[in-house]
């Protein structure tokens, strides 16, 4: 492979139509893929399509957890998530929601304290000063909080409560405004909390549990919950769309002539 040639070839074509059919969606990042490797994309068609052909969410939801994956702090695909807003609006939904949206992602931050303050208070445990073992009144006060506002509790919070409970109040302050004011059903929140834990990008098995089981309670049912995953699943592609392109400048600028 040479160069990129200008014109698409029939067989790229059709792969690009039956993309385009599927996803009802292109950019210029597809159009350097299906160049160079057009039997890659009717693949990746076929893997990113199983939600899309059977899985039970509706296509503005689907288009939420895309916006979850991309926009998280530990993946940032600008791209992606402004495909992906375009694509939710287009199904229906409103700037109110996309930004619930993004407003339950921004809380991924917080898993510092989660997987920190454990080890802190199991390392001065070791040291021979382990923490209190009662909550005061604010700490109480605290955890009651956060149980009405977020509907539950779970031991990962305990040391920060224990540690920085000041931290937690204002964390509770700043997580909960999309579940004092939001308009998105709460199984769709937990959706997005899924969503960006599972991704391959953040991986974080105890807020994953907490949040599946969180959906299940809202009356979300495994088929969902399985959709969420399958859609985080593809986010591997985008080693691909980030850099086809750059592939396909650097071989059309070696195609030139020499300059005279």
């Amino acid at each position: 492979m040479d160069a990129v040639p200008a014109a698409l070839t029939p067989r790229q074509e059709e792969v690009k139509a039956r993309f385009i059919e599927v996803r009802g969606t292109w950019s210029e990042a597809w159009e350097a893929v299906v160049r160079l490797d057009p039997d890659f994309l009717e693949a990746y068609l076929r893997f990113s399509a199983v939600p899309w052909r059977h899985g039970p969410l509706p296509p503005k939801v689907k288009e939420f957890i895309y916006i979850a994956i991309d926009a998280n702090a530990t993946h940032m695909y600008l791209p992606g998530v402004r495909q992906h807003i375009k694509a939710a609006l287009d199904h229906g939904a409103t700037g109110a929601e996309i930004m619930e949206v993004l407003e339950l992602t921004a809380t991924l931050g917080i898993h510092a304290m989660n997987v920190g303050m454990p080890v802190l208070a199991e390392v001065l445990s070791e040291m021979g000063r382990p923490p209190a073992p009662e909550l005061d009144a604010r700490q109480r006060e605290i955890k009651e909080e956060f149980t009405r506002v977020r509907g539950y509790w779970h031991s990962s919070w305990d040391e920060t409560l224990q540690f920085a409970p000041e931290l937690l109040a204002a964390y509770l302050e700043f997580s909960g405004v999309p579940w004092r004011g939001g308009s998105l059903e709460p199984k769709v929140k937990e959706f997005i909390y899924i969503a960006f834990d599972v991704a391959a990008t953040h991986l974080y098995r105890t807020g994953l549990k907490i949040h599946v089981a969180n959906a299940l309670g809202y009356g979300a049912t495994p088929e969902e919950i399985t959709e969420v995953m399958e859609i985080a699943a593809v986010l591997g592609v985008h080693a691909v769309t980030t850099s086809a392109p750059l592939l396909a400048a650097e071989l059309a600028a070696r195609a030139q002539p020499p300059a005279p």
